[in-house]
């Protein structure tokens, strides 16, 4: 039994290894910062899906904004968080609030990931994890898989809620949903 086991948890890894292989992941990164509610955002500036640089600046002030950085473009859990977000578009937008998905898969991947699933929201690309870094989204899964983790952002630039949650994909499309309809 207790070698099932064993096998069991190490197929499970080589499953979620093998999802992630290509986004990048440093294990022994730069000490992060770690955005909390309260905090206000750092600025930055991405390429989205494309091309164009994105600047947070431009929305700051303007819109309350959804950011939530996922791991990887296509993987199962990803595509039915973004999948999620893009069914609830109207009602994000109704609530005067912008998505933004952030992850470190290239413009180009990013763009077929948009196409592929009808995303009509902002994917920015952050290769190089410098904006993971800003925000300090943790890794999980023993550093194997870059954080899922959304940010609720008001107008003024502050962190008012944010959700952390490798496995619960749906439910932080339900927590953005519910925060951003209070401070509408």
């Amino acid at each position: 039994m207790k070698q099932l086991i064993l096998i069991s948890g190490l197929f499970i890894i080589g499953y979620i290894y093998s999802c992630t292989e290509d986004v990048g992941v440093e294990l022994n990164s730069e000490k992060m910062n770690k955005i909390e509610v309260g905090s206000k955002i750092p600025l930055f500036e991405l390429n989205d899906q494309h091309g164009k640089l994105f600047n947070i600046e431009t929305v700051l002030g303007q819109k309350n904004l959804v950011i939530y950085f996922y791991p990887k473009d296509d993987s199962p859990g990803c595509t039915k968080e973004a999948c999620s977000f893009r069914d609830q578009f109207e009602v994000f937008a109704d609530a005067d609030a912008m998505i933004i998905g952030i992850s470190g898969q290239s413009v180009m991947s990013h763009l077929n990931f948009a196409q592929k699933h009808r995303l009509n929201y902002t994917l920015l690309s952050d290769e190089e994890n410098k904006v993971r870094k800003l925000f300090g989204v943790p890794s999980s899964f023993f550093g194997l898989i870059p954080g899922r983790i959304t940010y609720i952002v008001n107008k003024e630039g502050e962190v008012v809620y944010l959700f952390n949650s490798q496995i619960q994909v749906n439910k932080h499309v339900g927590e953005a949903l519910r925060i951003i309809q209070e401070i509408k």
